[in-house]
């Protein structure tokens, strides 16, 4: 199966909204990554980066849906106010830490995911939330 997971910037929810049909690229700056499950992901990175239980993530709904095609469709969600927080304020060594610990995470569910490339993941990521803060943005994921 194959996942492709844009993480991009938008100013409001209203916006990122309008990418569900054809995705971020054209409109909004992005990140491009394929092939894992970034809702999953993005609730264990905030535990991983600013604590927290992935139960009591999940049960206050993170990440919160934007916009869903539903029947297995695209999907937009948001990257939360405190994983935006974690991500634009982590250090390098805690990001390649968060990295391995979700590396170790996922192999432990039998997916593989190098550690390099989850390291690249979160550093990217971080680097587009920080501009997006600093541009009053929020920061979104459209996968399909």
């Amino acid at each position: 199966m194959s996942i492709t997971v844009e993480f991009f910037a938008a100013p409001d929810d209203a916006s990122a909204a309008l990418v569900l049909q054809t995705g971020p690229r054209r409109t909004f700056e992005s990140l491009s990554f394929g092939n894992f499950d970034p809702e999953e992901g993005v609730v264990e990175w905030e535990c991983l980066l600013a604590g927290g239980s992935f139960e009591e993530l999940v049960k206050v709904g993170e990440p919160r849906i934007v916009a869903d095609q539903g029947d297995g469709g695209c999907i937009v969600f948001a990257i939360s106010p405190r994983l935006s927080a974690a991500l634009a304020e982590a250090e390098r060594s805690k990001l390649k830490d968060a990295a391995v610990a979700w590396s170790l995470q996922r192999a432990e569910d039998g997916e593989v995911i190098d550690t390099e490339i989850a390291f690249v993941i979160l550093s990217d990521l971080a680097a587009l939330v920080s501009s997006a803060r600093r541009q009053g943005q929020g920061a979104y994921c459209w996968v399909a």
